[in-house]
């Protein structure tokens, strides 16, 4: 790879660093073709990219934009790295655990680090909390949620009160 080629390639990093909030540096040594051939197919059904780089051209895409905000994940650049961006904060940790649940064989990819917002998970033991973390949309459902159950139980109290004001009055004029 000559000098043109690594600078082509941190210029597509750099831009797709700057294009997604989240990403995940995930290691896939020891898969074999086939399995990262369907690892890529899921990851394009689910809209999340994956790039697989040199740690080096990795870092240095990172340092330009910004040495200091990435500097907790140059430690997890090491081995065989491949990126995977996405807008969805848990969709690529969601992708790792199920096809490890289906590749029972293997515990790869292995995550390495996550970029998600500002905040840097290192390590495959932060699977399970990236897995967790609800996205934008499942927030404002569960916001708008808290929000009409206040306003149903009032309707459904009143709905209440009218039927038995309903009943009340069908009754009484019957009985005279």
């Amino acid at each position: 790879m000559n000098k043109d080629q690594k600078n082509e390639v941190i210029e597509l990093l750099k831009s797709k660093f700057a294009q997604y909030n989240n990403f995940y540096i995930t290691n896939t040594e020891s898969l074999t073709v086939a399995q990262v051939n369907n690892l890529r197919r899921v990851c394009f059904d689910k809209n999340v990219e994956m790039k697989v780089a040199k740690n080096t051209l990795i870092k240095k895409a990172l340092e330009s934009l910004d040495a200091e905000k990435y500097s907790g994940v140059f430690d997890a650049l090491n081995g065989v790295t491949a990126l995977m961006f996405s807008d969805s904060p848990k969709e690529p940790a969601l992708i790792i655990s199920t096809f490890r649940k289906e590749n029972k064989k293997t515990e790869k990819p292995e995550l390495k680090a996550a970029f998600v917002g500002d905040e840097i998970y290192t390590g495959d033991a932060q699977l399970a909390n990236l897995i967790k973390i609800k996205t934008k949309n499942e927030l404002i459902g569960d916001v708008i949620g808290l929000l009409q159950s206040p306003a149903k139980r009032v309707i459904a109290a009143l709905l209440e009160k009218g039927k038995k004001e309903e009943a009340g009055e069908t009754v009484a004029p019957a009985a005279e």
